[in-house]
């Protein structure tokens, strides 16, 4: 029996456009750049950050346009805050910076992946890393 590739969750849920034509806030991000991207409603691509060595992933944030350019041109990642809805370099309080050593686009252009040298803990609970809480799982895996 094949096995869908949406989640049960969310296999019912409406879709959503699949990107916005340009960014929600201005930019210097190289048009060449932003061409290639594919945002979410609000202007965002999701970033997903790893340790640059290991391969460990750190956490996910997001950028848009201008936190992309920040990033690539400062070398110091750089987020767009949903919450606070302004910019902010990891660790600029803290302490815990986050060194950007590369910056890729996925294939359909709509998430980036931030290799990095994480100085201290990634996450704002203190962690190494923002992936710390393991969940069970019961499948076996494979061919049943």
């Amino acid at each position: 029996m094949p096995v869908p590739d949406a989640p049960v969750t969310g296999a019912n849920a409406p879709r959503t456009p699949a990107a916005t034509p340009g960014p929600a806030r201005p930019s210097r991000l190289d048009p060449a750049v932003a061409a290639r991207l594919r945002r979410t409603p609000d202007g965002l691509v999701a970033a997903v950050v790893r340790q640059h060595d290991t391969g460990e992933v750190l956490m996910v944030a997001w950028m848009d346009d201008e936190a992309l350019h920040r990033t690539l041109t400062t070398g110091l990642a750089t987020y767009w805050s949903r919450s606070r809805q302004e910019y902010w370099v990891k660790g600029a309080t803290s302490g815990h910076l986050q060194h950007v050593r590369s910056v890729a686009l996925d294939c359909d252009g709509d998430a980036l992946l931030v290799n990095v040298d994480q100085v201290g803990a990634a996450c704002h609970t203190g962690e190494r890393t923002c992936f710390f809480t393991e969940l069970p799982v019961t499948a076996t895996g494979g061919q049943a």
